[in-house]
């Protein structure tokens, strides 16, 4: 009995081809974990692709990654003098986001970032002088930029790169490849036009992965079912039942990442209305799981265990079996299954 990821392979890997279809010279991303397929999978689909560039995020993550990918690697995670030295092959290429970072990787091939307006890394424009001799040193691979996702200033993107390769240009540093995160296909477009001797690629994770919503989804296995009544107490801590109702076993925990939720931005008045409501009724251990029965997301009994969540479902709704499956809404990002199934 598992937390299952089923997915329509099919499907998953049209939408791969349409992405790449539409982001010439793509460069997939494959970090953290797998974006909830694992790299070993993401390897075989990137090579799928055709790909010879895969980006991964951290050294150690390219120290595992160089045994099932064939191509050229990119760390995204900036490199930094005192780093711990990790093994790696020379198609292992580095991100770099300071002077003192070219000079420390003599003879390295090496992407340098520039500071966008996310404001968390890069060369600043007075920095630039400084780079002519720094790079000598270097095998220069290209320059990135990691733009925002959302742009609440009414800024355009294209616009933002521009800027760049004016600054870079005027500084009379190599253009041949620019290397960004977060533009549409058609920005992209604008870009390349405007651009012709440099090559654009976009580094994609998200998109190209978890794009098609509805070419995966999470399901776990329903292990036991208990018939409780109003007042029966049960659990870790031996809560009362608010209700007749079913005490439902399912395979998720918190080792699979159930319950385990990244924090989310959020816009407007009724989703930080629904945040406030959501916290409030946690206060009297009140928790909304992400598994689904009858057409309802079903509320946690208690705190979800390790590796299995425990239900509350009202006498009202249809009695689970052992052996259903539960859908469950979970962040790919946050989540680990027990198998994966292709379909």
């Amino acid at each position: 009995m598992a937390l299952t990821l089923y997915v329509d392979t099919a499907r998953w890997r049209a939408h791969h081809k349409h992405v790449q279809e539409q982001f010439p010279g793509l460069v997939p991303v494959c970090k953290g974990n797998g974006y909830g397929f694992g790299h070993e999978r993401l390897s075989e689909e990137a090579t799928r692709l055709g790909s010879d560039l895969l980006a991964v995020g951290t050294t150690y993550e390219a120290a595992r990654i160089k045994d099932w990918f064939g191509g050229d690697l990119l760390v995204l995670t900036p490199y930094r003098r005192g780093e711990e030295p990790v093994p790696l092959p020379d198609r292992v290429v580095r991100s770099v986001s300071s002077i003192d970072g070219v000079y420390g990787l003599v003879g390295a091939r090496v992407v340098i970032e520039v500071m966008s307006s996310m404001k968390r890394h890069g060369i600043s424009e007075h920095e630039l002088p400084q780079l002519h001799q720094a790079i000598e040193n270097v095998r220069l691979e290209g320059f990135a930029i990691h733009l925002p996702l959302d742009r609440t200033d009414g800024s355009d993107a294209v616009e933002e790169v521009i800027g760049w390769m004016d600054r870079l240009r005027a500084a009379r540093l190599p253009l041949h490849t620019m290397f960004v995160s977060h533009l549409k296909a058609d920005e992209l477009a604008r870009l390349q036009q405007q651009f012709p001797q440099t090559r654009f690629r976009a580094r994609i994770g998200t998109r190209l992965w978890l794009g098609d919503h509805d070419a995966t989804e999470y399901r776990g296995a329903v292990l036991d079912v208990t018939r409780v009544a109003k007042g029966d107490r049960f659990g870790y801590r031996q809560q009362k039942a608010a209700s007749d109702g079913f005490l439902v076993v399912v395979a998720g925990g918190t080792s699979h990442g159930v319950g385990l939720e990244a924090p989310k931005a959020l816009h407007g008045v009724m989703p930080r209305a629904k945040g406030v409501a959501r916290a409030g009724l946690a206060t009297v251990n009140r928790n909304l799981s992400p598994f689904v029965w009858g057409g309802k997301q079903r509320w946690f009994a208690e705190p979800p265990h390790m590796q299995v969540s425990i239900l509350f479902v009202p006498s009202d709704a249809p009695e689970p079996k052992v052996g259903d499956e539960l859908v469950a809404h979970l962040r790919h990002t946050t989540t680990q299954f027990d198998r994966l199934v292709d379909r």
